[in-house]
């Protein structure tokens, strides 16, 4: 069990450190969906688009916002640490949903005390065949 609680914490540990830290060197250019989107549009240096016709010339802001939208947390200014505490939080906040939810359907074990042979089981012979040694003849 103790080895248990130690992969725990370091997979906590990596994925704290990779979300807090490693999350700022992500790519800032756009992802595969991004690049579909501005198909068809020309885009300047600052990812502006100046003209053309793409589907993302019809994208707004987000409607629902949220602490965490656009990877960063709302209020901080300083984009580095915003996005790195985002990861943090996203990460402590996912970990705690997933461990309630296993806690919660767990298999609970009702007897917990370990089963004990009986005194009117026979011991096997000493083949393993399976046949109690006073059956056999």
């Amino acid at each position: 069990m103790k080895r248990f609680w130690g992969f725990l914490a370091g997979g906590l540990l990596v994925a704290l450190l990779l979300a807090g830290v490693v999350s700022n060197f992500a790519s800032p250019h756009p992802d595969g969906l991004d690049s579909s989107l501005r198909e068809g549009c020309t885009v300047d240096a600052d990812g502006e688009i100046t003209g053309g016709s793409c589907p993302a010339q019809q994208e707004k802001e987000h409607e629902i916002g949220g602490p965490l939208a656009d990877y960063g947390i709302a209020g901080i200014d300083n984009d580095v640490l915003s996005t790195g505490l985002s990861g943090v939080l996203g990460v402590l906040l996912t970990f705690a949903l997933a461990g309630g939810a296993f806690w919660l359907v767990r298999r609970r074990d009702t007897d917990p005390t370990p089963q004990q042979v009986g005194p009117t089981q026979e011991p096997l012979d000493a083949d393993r065949s399976g046949t109690p040694a006073s059956s056999q003849g």
